[in-house]
């Protein structure tokens, strides 16, 4: 039995923040961010998190593929939106999977998305492993991170059916080298000084590491055809595939100046964006550096030719909207409190015994088909809604996520609160049948148009900020093709 990654998936969030914005507003403070100015950070919407952006990663990994058959989801990120909850299961949830599965949670490190890939081969014996990794990292107002960081995931499904890439070796280092750390209750990360991390870290541990691997590798440096290092330092990914033999033409664009790093996701997102270009025989090493370092080689095979398209890293990065409005990201990401007015007082209180008697509709929009008259329709309920046929108990399970869609009314409100006004709503016609009325995101005056194409995302609908619950459903937003 060959395992091996089997499909791949990616997802960056549409809005790009102009870096030189964010510079510009501290140069009274901090003109030193002026190095950094160039470019722009993929940011999320107001309504995306760390597990919204690792569900739509996981469905354009799960193109194509039978759903049933994952038995483990892993999801790997050190910004997950509950610390007592399991992130991993709300995926599950949305991406309507089968109950009888592991799902684990791998957090606290920069690595933990490379470490949850190497378990995920590890794991794969038991059956296939959906493996994702996500980052929506919180940074303090004029810090390099700010500039530095962008929001993203990717996803792997790993087994032994055509294996598009398979892996051939790893290696790992655990150590306590502390470059940064964020303590329990606190909001930002404390990062140590630069020349000590580059020094010492990247440019001590990750030699020693590869120079081990290698070692136990069935193919040499001079063969790599991808080396993936996601690096801060400018030079150190160069350095450090030149210290280990690897040619210089193989190291692979960080993609900094066009999304940010994804902090322990970044190794993935850019394994995502390698694989969506890769060709069989290239060989790939990916380096994840946090507390030690992980090291994976893997091998690409002729299947990668046969796998459906996808949106992936490139269509995501494709389809961007340029942001310059700096104090609507601060805003969203809880750094600029406003007045938001009487109408943002509504008690958002969730009855848990509601959600999860009704989570297959609200987590995973599953609605109901008529197994009599072939009626769909959301939400499943004892009754058809066929006008001419209200059969009683006649409804099977059917999953409304994925279908195609387009707008049947919209409307676009100034009046209520929204953090992103206007508030767009509206009802949607799904292609299969089955209509539904929710609220729109990513929305622009260019979009809002009766017969628009669009997608069903899972979003945020609203926070409990009194008790910390983050509340989920569906939304529609406009379709975007396959790369």
């Amino acid at each position: 039995m060959t395992v091996g990654i089997t499909s791949f998936g990616g997802y960056v969030p549409r809005l790009r923040l102009q870096r030189a914005v964010v510079v510009q507003a501290h140069s009274w403070f901090a003109p030193g961010l002026r190095a950094h100015s160039k470019g722009e950070r993929a940011i999320c919407n107001w309504d995306e998190d760390a597990v919204t952006m690792a569900v739509e990663a996981a469905r354009d990994c799960l193109t194509g593929l039978d759903r049933s058959s994952v038995k483990t989801v892993i999801l790997a990120s050190t910004s997950l939106p509950f610390v007592d909850r399991q992130n991993s299961v709300i995926v599950k949830e949305a991406l309507n999977l089968e109950e009888s599965l592991a799902a684990f949670d791998v957090t606290s490190s920069q690595r933990a998305g490379t470490s949850a890939l190497i378990q995920a081969f590890a794991a794969a014996a038991n059956g296939p492993v959906l493996v994702a990794g996500s980052e929506h990292r919180k940074t303090k107002p004029g810090s390099e991170a700010e500039l530095q960081n962008g929001d993203a995931a990717a996803a792997f499904v790993v087994g032994d059916k055509d294996p598009i890439a398979v892996l051939k070796g790893s290696y790992s280092l655990s150590i306590d080298f502390v470059d940064h750390y964020r303590g329990a209750g606190e909001e930002y990360d404390y990062t140590w000084e630069s020349r000590w991390i580059r020094e010492e870290g990247y440019g001590k541990l990750v030699p020693k590491a590869l120079k081990a691997g290698f070692a136990t590798f069935p193919f040499k440096p001079a063969d790599v055809t991808h080396f993936i290092m996601p690096t801060p330092f400018k030079g150190a990914a160069e350095a450090t595939a030149k210290g280990a033999g690897i040619p210089a033409e193989a190291v692979r664009d960080n993609l900094a100046l066009v999304m940010g790093e994804a902090a322990s996701a970044h190794p993935l997102v850019m394994l995502a964006d390698v694989l969506q270009v890769a060709k069989p025989g290239d060989k790939i090493v990916v380096v994840g550096f946090g507390q030690g370092v992980d090291v994976l080689a893997l091998e690409v095979t002729p299947a990668v030719t046969k796998l459906a398209p996808r949106i992936g890293i490139a269509g995501c990065l494709k389809n961007r909207v340029e942001e310059k409005q700096y104090t609507k990201f601060l805003f969203w990401t809880g750094n600029l409190p406003l007045e938001k007015g009487i109408r943002a007082e509504a008690e958002q209180q969730t009855a848990m015994s509601v959600l999860y008697r009704n989570r297959k509709s609200v987590m995973g929009l599953v609605g109901g088909r008529c197994t009599k008259t072939g009626t769909i329709q959301f939400p499943k309920t004892p009754f058809s809604v066929n006008p001419n046929d209200h059969a009683y108990n006649t409804q099977e399970d059917y999953p409304m996520a994925d279908l195609p869609a387009k707008i049947m009314t919209y409307t676009a409100d100034s009046l209520a609160f929204s953090p992103d006004p206007p508030l767009y709503f509206g009802t949607v016609l799904f292609a299969e049948g089955g209509r539904i009325t929710v609220d729109f995101t990513d929305m622009s005056p260019k979009d809002a148009e009766v017969g628009a194409a669009m997608k069903m995302v899972f979003r945020i609908r609203a926070v409990d900020e009194r008790r910390g619950f983050t509340k989920y459903f569906w939304k529609a937003a406009p379709a975007v093709g396959p790369a």
